[in-house]
């Protein structure tokens, strides 16, 4: 369904990073958003909702629906659309209900 406008171009050398994602790892571009690599790797569910169940993903892409909510390296919440890889970025799936910090 997404794909890359520049699906065949190389990304430059040194212009890669790597992430995992639910504990598989994926080289992205280190321009790329977290929604962005979930998009490109074939994942169009971050999480999925409370009360049924339902995966949802990025939706607007510009911070504003709060679909795409993501955990990034243990911290809950965070938004995909918003949040740039860096290498060694962790990335998962976040089920059910979010979290709230104390």
């Amino acid at each position: 369904m997404f794909r890359r406008l520049d699906a065949a171009a190389v990304p430059a050398a040194g212009a890669t990073v790597r992430v995992t994602v639910d504990g598989t790892a994926l080289e992205c571009r280190e321009t790329d958003t977290v929604a962005a690599i979930l998009f490109a790797a074939g994942m169009a569910a971050c999480r999925d909702t409370a009360v049924s169940g339902a995966a949802r993903g990025p939706f607007c892409m510009m911070g504003v629906c709060y679909d795409c909510l993501v955990s990034i390296d243990g911290r809950p919440n965070q938004q995909a659309c918003m949040t740039r890889v860096r290498d060694g970025m962790r990335i998962e799936r976040q089920p059910g209900a979010r979290e709230v910090a104390a």
